[in-house]
């Protein structure tokens, strides 16, 4: 118990959020082999909500009091094509290479700010991102011989992701976290259950447990992950999130009979590496953001 009580509470939620988030990832691939992955977005969609309930039941309708309705809509619209992209991704792909290939998100987030926010960026962060993708190539082989599908989707889901974290960014300028997570769920239920409209089919008791873990875990892991970027900074609690991989290793052995390739391994630390380097020289070294565009508003 003192061990525990000397690691920052920042660093345990964080520590916390990979294993939920890795717990959610093996029960979609466990779960898809009988339900559509579409479907199962749904759901996690659906039960994500139960998490979120207890914002409305003690603020009531104040967390939907916005100006930007379009914004939020456009912000979940790309967000539930990421979902659904990556949901597909883990029903086809080892656990370890959907791990370390949704690490490029970061990477595709920082060329989206560059185009769309017109940040600027020096030499350092623009390698970083170039070795970063260069990771990405060894985890499907250099010649691209063994990429699949599962490996596009992952690639795409984190292109289309790092579109949302632009809208995010664009909103928490104004908006309250409580109000962009609100109306992200309120929007991605009913876009997602036109998806799974076209692969429907009854879950079972049992299917709708393992679904409810799904949304539970997924919903709670993003709000440890928030709150732990709350109480530490980014530099400290981002190499915690590494352990995803590692996570999505043991499990994708020890129940799906997985055995990552040394390319994995290699793919996936360059591609963690380039992003922490990115994120580090952010930190200290903020990008430079044309003034016409505004500038994000104290919280």
């Amino acid at each position: 118990m003192n061990f525990f009580h000397s690691i920052p509470r920042g660093i345990l939620l964080m520590i916390l959020a990979t294993i939920l988030f890795s717990i959610m990832h093996a029960s979609i691939k466990h779960i898809s082999s009988g339900i559509h992955p579409f479907e199962v977005a749904f759901f996690r969609n659906l039960f994500g909500l139960i998490v979120i309930a207890p914002w409305f039941i003690k603020y009531g309708i104040k967390p939907l009091v916005t100006k930007k309705i379009k914004l939020h809509f456009l912000r979940s619209f790309f967000n539930v094509i990421a979902m659904l992209t990556f949901f597909y991704a883990l029903s086809v792909t080892p656990l370890a290479e959907v791990a370390s290939l949704a690490f490029t998100a970061p990477l595709f987030a920082t060329l989206l700010a560059i185009i769309f926010l017109r940040e600027k960026i020096g030499i350092r962060r623009s390698g970083a991102i170039i070795v970063g993708f260069i990771g990405a190539a060894i985890i499907v082989n250099p010649d691209f011989k063994n990429i699949n599908i599962g490996h596009m989707c992952i690639l795409i889901s984190a292109s289309i992701w790092s579109v949302a974290l632009i809208f995010i960014k664009i909103l928490g300028r104004t908006e309250s976290s409580v109000t962009i997570t609100s109306y992200m769920v309120i929007f991605m239920i009913p876009l997602s259950a036109i998806a799974a409209s076209f692969y429907w089919v009854l879950p079972s008791l049992n299917d709708l447990l393992i679904l409810a873990v799904i949304g539970i875990a997924g919903t709670g892991a993003q709000m440890l992950l928030a709150q732990a970027l709350k109480e530490e900074d980014t530099g400290i609690i981002m190499p915690f999130d590494f352990l995803k991989l590692i996570w999505a290793v043991l499990i994708g052995y020890l129940i799906f009979s997985e055995t990552p390739t040394i390319n994995v391994w290699i793919g996936g630390i360059i591609i963690f590496s380039s992003t922490l380097y990115v994120a580090y020289r952010e930190r200290i070294i903020p990008p430079k953001v044309d003034k016409n565009i505004a500038q994000p508003a104290d919280q």
